[in-house]
């Protein structure tokens, strides 16, 4: 069972939420939907409102179900789940059913945007923004380090809605 909570009071360590426990970027319908995990991130506030931004690369197939939809989720997981988030950031969605073979159980928003009653906190996102990484706009260092020209897409997502488990 989820609570709404207001973004502002969360106790969450974004350094160790997203870079150390992973969080899982996911967005579609009741129909379709795909998840990936992401370590990558950040947690700010942007025009007045809670915001986050995610990082998705143009091969992941995450992607297109965030590029379709006004809506996507970052959702947070105790430790019991590392098994099922490295699969869902190793495997791909067009090969696996990642939610079946997580044993995920998928749940929905009010604004139908998707997530997984296994999460302990869900950050349900409004697409706000997309700005795409350019070579010629990040340090070459960083470029030669985690590029292969697959530079990643930045989703600014107003945060409209935070669940935390009850």
């Amino acid at each position: 069972m989820f609570q709404k909570v207001d973004p502002k009071t969360l106790d969450l360590n974004p350094f160790a939420a997203i870079g150390e426990q992973w969080m899982l970027i996911t967005a579609g319908t009741p129909e379709q939907l795909n998840t990936m995990t992401a370590s990558w991130g950040g947690l700010g506030v942007l025009w007045g409102a809670p915001m986050a931004i995610a990082y998705i690369r143009p091969q992941r197939y995450t992607k297109k179900f965030v590029d379709e939809n006004e809506y996507f989720t970052l959702s947070f997981y105790g430790e019991q789940y590392r098994k099922q988030l490295s699969l869902c950031g190793s495997k791909s969605g067009r090969d696996i059913d990642k939610v079946k073979e997580c044993g995920f159980t998928p749940a929905f928003a009010a604004c139908g945007a998707p997530y997984f009653e296994q999460a302990d906190l869900v950050l349900v996102c409004r697409k706000r923004m997309v700005v795409p990484m350019e070579e010629g706009r990040m340090p070459a260092d960083v470029v030669e380090k985690w590029y292969d020209k697959d530079y990643h897409d930045m989703y600014w997502g107003e945060i409209v809605e935070a669940l935390k488990k009850a």
